[in-house]
């Protein structure tokens, strides 16, 4: 019973929150992974289920082979879910009733489980619904990569079609698709090709490959570049977007300075979740080598403190060496967060009245607190356990 009560007391408050939002994310991570498993695995090894004889082959064949597409789609989808995105929540709601009738259509006694968990999953996405509410904010770059790359998919398919007379192997809008897909992405098989005599062909290819090769390079460059900044930011001791959706009920630590490291090795203690918010990109980075997690940015500015989910948290602590900064500090907390209880420290006594006049609903003076536990412990008052914990610290 004891060590129940310990680990429960080490679980931040919002532990189930948290459990069944990264359950979610690892049921569709599990059913994009057993799609294209269980595509691959039809295609080279079909192993026919009861419902082999009902289902024409075609079908069966079309539905492995986009069960494989469908699959690498839902990891992306996945992937939205895991940084609290909607549009992620809205493409697996409408990918897993895809990969169960998907699973359903091989007629492969391998397909039974990739129907079973798909049908799971859906109820766990519909309960998790309010945790994954952040807007898909796109740059006007990635718009611009989207929208070129589509461009030139639908410039080659319809230029192909109509020029099919043109062509080689262009009978239908289908073989047009596939020579601008081997073309921009400079596969080439060489199956379908220009005829020879045809100059119109030979510039229209050439046009389609040019083209193609610059959109794919800018959609791989909008899509590789946000990862590697994700990287670089947990580099230098910044939190990465999909932690900060995770963030809820938890204390944020505004500024850091000496005051600041006893309060960290406090809460690190109690196993409460909390953010450190602070500018000095030294102090962040050892904190986040640490453990700790970190929000660099000036704390008196209301940018860094949206991005660490003030709105959400619990309570706000500023206890920092400098007065005048927190003051400012408490002033926007204030502002961004109302109703939340805000602890501040005064290294000047005198200043605990303008903090108080800032926002802060408790201002503590440590030399006032100091020098009262002093007193009382040399008097053999019960405050005594307290000075021996902060004396071995």
């Amino acid at each position: 019973m004891v060590g129940d009560r310990s680990v429960r007391a080490r679980l931040p408050d919002n532990w189930r929150r948290v459990l069944t939002t990264r359950a979610t994310v690892v049921l569709v991570l599990l059913v994009a992974l057993l799609s294209v498993a269980t595509a691959v695995i039809n295609i080279w090894t079909p192993n026919p289920g009861p419902l082999h004889g009902y289902v024409p082959e075609a079908i069966q064949s079309a539905a492995a082979f986009t069960g494989a597409l469908t699959g690498f789609m839902m990891v992306g989808s996945a992937l939205a879910l895991r940084r609290g995105l909607r549009a992620g929540w809205w493409a697996t709601l409408l990918l897993l009733p895809m990969t169960a009738a998907q699973g359903f259509l091989q007629s492969s006694q391998y397909s039974f489980p990739l129907v079973v968990l798909s049908i799971v999953s859906i109820p766990a996405l519909l309960l998790t619904r309010s945790r994954f509410d952040k807007p898909l904010s796109l740059t006007t770059t990635q718009i611009a990569a989207g929208a070129a790359l589509v461009g030139v998919q639908l410039y080659g398919t319809i230029g192909g079609y109509a020029l099919r007379d043109h062509f080689e192997g262009i009978n239908n809008i289908l073989d047009a698709f596939y020579f601008t897909l081997i073309t921009s992405s400079t596969v080439g098989y060489g199956d379908v090709t220009p005829n020879q005599e045809s100059l119109e062909g030979m510039l229209f290819t050439m046009s389609v490959l040019v083209l193609g090769v610059a959109s794919f390079g800018i959609a791989i460059g909008a899509l590789v570049g946000p990862l590697i900044q994700d990287r670089i930011s947990k580099t230098l001791g910044k939190m990465t977007e999909s932690q900060l959706q995770l963030l809820d009920e938890h204390i944020l630590v505004l500024g850091y300075g000496e005051l600041t490291e006893p309060i960290v090795d406090e809460l690190a203690d109690t196993g409460r979740g909390f953010v450190v918010v602070t500018s000095d990109r030294e102090v962040a980075a050892n904190l986040s080598q640490r453990g700790i997690s970190v929000v660099t940015g000036d704390p008196s500015d209301e940018e860094p403190l949206r991005r660490a989910k003030i709105d959400r948290a619990a309570a706000i602590l500023v206890a920092t060496n400098h007065d005048a900064e927190d003051a400012l500090t408490v002033l926007t907390a204030r502002e961004l967060a109302p109703n939340t209880r805000i602890v501040a420290a005064a290294t000047d006594r005198e200043n605990t009245k303008k903090l108080e006049r800032a926002g802060a609903n408790a201002v503590i003076s440590p030399s006032m607190l100091g020098g009262h536990l002093l007193v009382r412990s040399a008097l053999g008052s019960d405050e005594s356990g307290l000075i021996d914990r902060i004396l071995e610290r």
